[in-house]
């Protein structure tokens, strides 16, 4: 069983939900990431998403494009990512990383290479925003026989025809994104979330992750309800952001954020 799926079936035997948070890997420098990806853990994170930084990234808002503008100034690499899970590692054997970004880095990499790498820093998971699975054979081939999971995005417009293709070739979770538009967007209405994880359970079998638009603890544990886990970006990103400058301060403020969310997720 792969660290992703013994953390979701943990969670539920205990009737606790996932709770999910998204960093820039190298924002706002490269030595600050691995020590928050730590406490991050120690303050409730199931699994964490890791971003490797690219110079367009086109679904996001200006929160998170920022974050990979002071990432990619700060010398961040998909090669340093990779070693930066590696030295995670050293220490967490157990908390799932999930690398996230886009397919250039990855292209200029090489399939082979970036694989071989991820399975060697131990990635758990990875999800490629502008790779539809139409067009992933490639690289999914590969990431399965590798053990990695391939996660996919779902949106409030998928049809119930992409939705059942989209499930027969993710593993790991769907990722839901609750909002139309970039992360950060606007206020989310847990109702319409609600009925659309329904609809989801309906034909995936996989957990379901919900992101976007999730910016406090009332709002994560609204959401932890209705869905499996809860994937927090912007809210933890803005933080960094503020204390760009003071690493100490980050390491505070953005644990500080994730334990409101897991007590009230715990609580709700």
């Amino acid at each position: 069983m792969s660290r992703i799926a013994e953390t979701f079936s943990r969670l539920s035997a205990a009737g606790r939900k996932a709770l999910i948070p998204y960093v820039t890997a190298g924002d706002p420098d490269l030595s600050t990431t691995v020590p928050l990806m730590h406490a991050m853990v120690s303050a409730g994170a199931d699994i964490i998403e890791l971003g490797f930084p690219f110079s367009d990234p086109m679904a996001d808002g200006p929160v998170i494009q920022l974050a990979h503008e002071r990432a990619l100034k700060a010398g961040a690499s998909l090669a340093a990512v990779l070693a930066m899970v590696a030295e995670f590692r050293r220490q967490d054997d157990r908390t799932p990383v999930v690398l996230m970004g886009y397919l250039n880095p990855v292209e200029a990499m090489g399939y082979d290479a970036f694989i071989r790498e991820a399975r060697a820093a131990g990635v758990d998971g990875v999800l490629i925003v502008d790779l539809p699975p139409e067009e992933a054979d490639d690289l999914a081939v590969q990431a399965r026989a590798a053990g990695l999971d391939m996660i996919y995005l779902l949106a409030p417009t998928t049809t119930e025809a992409r939705l059942a293709l989209v499930a027969r070739h993710a593993s790991g979770y769907l990722y839901y994104v609750s909002l139309k538009g970039v992360t950060g967007a606007s206020t989310l209405d847990v109702g319409d979330v609600a009925g659309k994880v329904e609809t989801i359970r309906n034909i995936a079998r996989l957990p379901i992750g919900v992101g976007f638009g999730i910016k406090d603890a009332e709002t994560a544990a609204q959401v932890a309800r209705v869905s499996d886990g809860v994937v927090v970006g912007s809210a933890l990103v803005g933080k960094i952001a503020q204390h760009a400058g003071n690493p100490g301060r980050i390491l505070e403020d953005v644990p500080a954020v994730l334990r409101q969310m897991r007590q009230a997720m715990d609580h709700s």
